[in-house]
């Protein structure tokens, strides 16, 4: 009897001791617990009886914590980051020849940047650069660095020696009309790019042109 007391004695010690385990969720050291999802959570971490503190969420991929950093001044508009294009200008000399156009220049890079000064005008001869025939430029109004931020524009306009007269036309000077398909507008650091009017090619006399330094107003 002495020895049946002792082995109900003993499983009951057993039984507690695993109902005590089973409560408190403890189990021995350097095991793990299933933590339902596939993943194990270190025993320590129960054994403790406190969450182990949360880590510092991370950032994503690729990016940076904090705020940004200042930007500097912006930098010059490179050539591939601008797109020319080219109008007759609604103001324009009284005459038979293009007159007058307007270049318009949109920055189609996803930086800010900066033109500036007078352009530089060259006629294409058959429409090839190759064959650029130099224009002499006479510069109007003072040159200002103009920021352009991504989809913005800026623009030059440039006035011509007009053609008179119809048909081929005359020159007042005495010269003969010249007519260019394309002409080649340059700005300082930022390239030359071939531009055609929207309508018709550039008829102008005596190579001549006048031009304003790059804008963020729209001229006429």
């Amino acid at each position: 009897m002495r020895y049946v007391n002792a082995v109900r004695g003993s499983a009951m010690a057993v039984i507690v001791t695993s109902a005590a385990l089973a409560m408190s969720g403890c189990q021995p050291d350097g095991a793990v617990a299933d933590n339902g999802d596939g993943g194990a959570t270190p025993s320590a971490t129960v054994s403790s009886g406190r969450p182990p503190p949360h880590p510092p969420p991370r950032s994503p991929a690729g990016s940076v914590s904090g705020s940004p950093a200042p930007s500097g001044s912006a930098a010059t508009c490179s050539a591939d980051s601008l797109k020319a294009t080219a109008r007759q200008a609604a103001v324009r000399p009284a005459g038979t020849g293009t007159g007058a156009a307007v270049v318009e220049f949109t920055n189609v890079s996803g930086q800010t940047c900066v033109l500036t000064g007078h352009p530089t005008v060259a006629g294409a001869g058959n429409g090839s650069p190759e064959m650029n025939v130099p224009l002499t430029v006479k510069p109007t109004g003072a040159a200002a660095s103009v920021k352009v931020a991504p989809g913005g524009k800026a623009w030059v306009k440039l006035t011509f020696v007009q053609v008179q007269g119809e048909a081929d036309g005359y020159c007042v000077s005495g010269s003969a009309p010249v007519v260019y398909p394309t002409m080649v507008v340059g700005l300082p650091g930022s390239g030359a790019h071939q531009v055609a009017l929207d309508d018709g090619q550039f008829a102008e006399c005596d190579d001549t042109v006048t031009v304003t330094a790059v804008s963020a107003v729209e001229p006429a």
